[in-house]
């Protein structure tokens, strides 16, 4: 397939793109406000010529964030906008970045709607976080002289088998990107292998082992949790989990209640519209259940806290002992197993993490890292972890480690978007 025959499909598959933006709104009633967006009408008053960022949605925002301030005190006279997908995204920027930041909806990847939005903007390079790649937007860059890194980028098997299906499409996209910021030398072999030109291709590492923890999070975590008068209780936490999770979660948490009668668990789903069902699912099992936006105290009796506000995972995190992540229980790929590493908690996850190979490598290798398959297994981690403190504290400072040795990414990856900017 080439660039013309996609654009085709795209315009003829148009309908269908109205039908999923309804669909979803049913249950976010957000993806129905600001289409015009979409299809770069109605953006707002841009400031041109600065730096245009591209964060698909939640992950990719946050991972983005120590980026978009260093640039901000790098380039103090250049404007960033920044872009995304999704309203959870879209919340997130606002939330993290306020009017510092320009903000819009990506257009889809149409060639006018790419066309206008550059127009619009008329950014002096564009920035675009992991592996969101759109052709049309890519060309249009490419004709207007703008060029474009791919940051942080990863690239699994799968997702590489993936484009070299297209190789028509991807190949021509990839020869027009002006620098690829990889994490792995594999993943960068995969991109050399798929058309990148080898001299744009560099393995700069993991922008997420950079992540600064704030040493009053983890004070005002331990404050909230002597005003629960849960400093002996036993909490762990279930972050970012998908459908089909949070049954296996709750299954564990009730074994963990016949050993532990005072545990607590945090559950936060990763997707905001499924809070309410995941808060009912939690009462329906008949767990004593809160939302943590109702912003009460925790009862004793509390047996599970729905994590159901927007920005505060990491807070959450810390709030806990035993950490685990999801995403990874069901084939999804896993969610970042470094937020709870940084914050010196043990770390456990289901068995799919392909997008986290290496990480998810690195964290096993040096014992930061343990693996769970259902809800007997999850029980017995968790309980043995609440049990055997000195194994919880090796775990935690494994994970340390892991973090440590791998810093320096965001100083290569804002080293090469400076050159970039420069030339």
């Amino acid at each position: 397939m080439n660039r013309t025959l996609y654009t085709l499909l795209f315009h003829l598959g148009l309908p269908l793109v109205a039908l999923r933006l309804f669909l979803r709104s049913r249950k976010a009633p957000a993806y129905a406000r600001r289409v015009g967006e979409r299809f770069a009408i109605g953006l707002p008053p841009l400031k041109p010529g600065g730096i245009w960022v591209h964060a698909v949605s939640v992950g990719e925002s946050i991972a983005a964030a120590p980026m978009i301030r260093a640039l901000m005190q790098r380039h103090p006279d250049l404007p960033i906008t920044v872009t995304c997908m999704t309203p959870t995204g879209s919340e997130r920027i606002r939330a993290l970045f306020g009017d510092q930041v320009q903000h819009c909806y990506l257009p889809y990847d149409l060639p006018w709607a790419a066309a206008r939005f550059l127009d619009r903007a008329r950014p002096v390079l564009g920035v675009i976080m992991e592996t969101e790649l759109w052709p049309n937007h890519i060309h249009q860059c490419a004709k207007r002289g703008i060029p474009v890194a791919l940051a942080n980028a990863r690239l699994s098997e799968r997702s590489a088998r993936g484009y070299a299906r297209f190789a028509g499409l991807t190949r021509p996209m990839l020869e027009e990107m002006s620098w690829i910021a990889v994490q792995t030398e594999a993943e960068a072999e995969r991109f050399r292998l798929l058309g990148a030109r080898p001299a744009c291709v560099s393995v700069t590492g993991s922008i997420k082992f950079d992540l600064a923890i704030d040493p009053q999070l983890l004070v005002r975590a331990a404050d909230l949790r002597a005003a629960w008068q849960a400093q002996q209780r036993p909490v762990w936490i279930a972050a970012s989990t998908h459908a089909g999770e949070d049954e296996v979660i709750l299954a564990a948490h009730r074994r963990l209640l016949e050993k532990h009668p005072q545990a607590l668990l945090i559950l936060v789903p990763r997707h905001p519209e499924r809070f309410d069902a995941v808060f009912e699912l939690s009462r329906r099992e008949g767990f004593s259940s809160q939302r943590r936006s109702s912003g009460e105290r925790v009862a004793a009796e509390t047996q599970v806290l729905v994590g159901d506000t927007m920005g505060e995972l990491l807070f959450l995190y810390a709030l806990a002992d035993v950490a685990f992540v999801g995403g990874s229980l069901v084939p999804n790929g896993g969610h970042n197993l470094l937020e709870p590493a940084a914050l010196g908690k043990p770390v456990l996850s289901g068995p799919h993490l392909f997008n986290f190979l290496e990480i998810a490598a690195q964290l096993r290798e040096v014992g930061a890292l343990r693996e769970v398959a259902d809800a007997p297994s999850l029980a017995v981690a968790v309980a043995a972890l609440w049990d055997e403190p000195a194994a919880a504290q090796r775990m935690a400072e494994a994970g340390l480690g892991v973090m440590k040795a791998n810093q320096g990414a965001l100083e290569r990856l804002l080293g090469g978007l400076g050159r970039l900017i420069e030339d």
